[in-house]
């Protein structure tokens, strides 16, 4: 089992994934879709994908976005996406994918990563809670749609 980061190489094998991830959270399976959105970020370097790969299989993918803290005025990461195949879970993969995120934040100078979750994803929050993630309690998230 290799972790990386995924390479325009790695397209077919993420867009599945990331297909799966979107479904997960009830979204239209839209396989040609995901393979556009992930091959614009691939090629624009406008997120960092990590992937778990078992010799040709992929398992599971991370992605992360770029933002900035204005306060501490120090780079930040948003972990927008974390998926694993649902046949390949309870195996480790999951706390693989964060500590290759926390290494890269670590690398690029990063003062925080920072995800989100739906509020009955019991199990990806006990993830993120055993591998030090606090959930805010000082701040209230807001957002606006425009669709």
């Amino acid at each position: 089992m290799e972790i990386y980061q995924a390479v325009i190489e790695d397209l077919e094998g993420v867009s599945m994934l990331f297909n799966q991830y979107r479904v997960f959270y009830q979204q239209t399976s839209d396989l040609e879709g995901a393979k556009t959105y992930i091959k614009s970020r691939l090629e624009n370097k406008d997120s960092v994908i990590f992937v778990v790969k078992d010799k040709e299989k992929y398992i599971g993918f991370t992605q992360l976005y770029p933002t900035f803290s204005s306060i501490s005025m120090k780079r930040a990461w948003i972990l927008n996406d974390l998926y694993v195949d649902a046949k390949e879970r309870k195996q480790g993969t999951g706390k693989k994918l964060l500590l290759k995120a926390k290494e890269h934040a670590i690398e690029t100078g990063a003062k925080s990563i920072s995800l989100s979750t739906a509020q009955d994803n019991y199990s990806a929050q006990r993830l993120y809670e055993t591998n030090g993630y606090v959930c805010d309690s000082q701040f209230y998230q807001f957002e606006l749609s425009l669709i």
